[in-house]
């Protein structure tokens, strides 16, 4: 396998356990595990847990900023909020992606993850308000919602879809238009958990 292929595949695993243990309960041993390399491989590569978070919360941010170009840029009737809603959603098939932001944004206080996450955060507000057209009123709705979305990730509520009304009224509108997706993902996280 070519270094560079190798390298994505450590940041794949990377984003899937900083996003199901955050950075704190995170360690490179873990992730070379999930990679299927040697720890001291991953060291030797990113350096550190806190430069590979750190790349890890770039890829993201990049694969998150390129799935909203794409989708404004297509021309179909759906409105454009919804085109990047569905986008969003979509991006909960990279597992540990929005997670793994929603960990980086909880670590404001951190002087080297903070100053990232709050750059990276505001990378999507100005998306939102100076390529999407928002006004500042529809991008903190926007963001408001992708919040809530990156909750319910987080607390897996689809795990409760079935057995509770409420939490299936919940989940019915927060993704009315992709919620086999967080279904699907959620079975095959249970699955690989078994």
């Amino acid at each position: 396998m070519r270094a560079e292929d190798r390298r994505e595949l450590i940041l794949e695993a990377a984003t899937r356990v900083f996003g199901d243990f955050g950075y704190e309960g995170t360690t490179t041993a873990g992730i070379a595990r999930a990679a299927d390399v040697s720890q001291p491989y991953v060291v030797r590569v990113f350096g550190t847990k806190e430069k590979l978070f750190l790349e890890v919360l770039q890829r993201a941010l990049a694969l998150l900023l390129s799935a909203f170009r794409a989708a404004l840029a297509d021309a179909s009737d759906i409105p454009v909020h919804r085109r990047l809603g569905i986008a969003y959603v979509e991006l909960a098939a990279n597992r540990g992606l929005l997670l793994s932001l929603m960990h980086a944004y909880v670590l404001g206080r951190d002087p080297v993850i903070g100053p990232v996450g709050r750059s990276g955060f505001m990378s999507v507000y100005r998306f939102m308000r100076d390529e999407a057209g928002f006004s500042a009123d529809e991008t903190q709705e926007f963001l408001a919602g992708g919040m809530l979305i990156n909750t319910m990730i987080g607390l897996r509520m689809t795990d409760d879809y079935d057995s509770d009304a409420q939490v299936r009224e919940l989940l019915d509108t927060a993704f009315p238009e992709k919620l086999d997706i967080l279904l699907l993902v959620a079975a095959d996280q249970r699955a690989e958990e078994s």
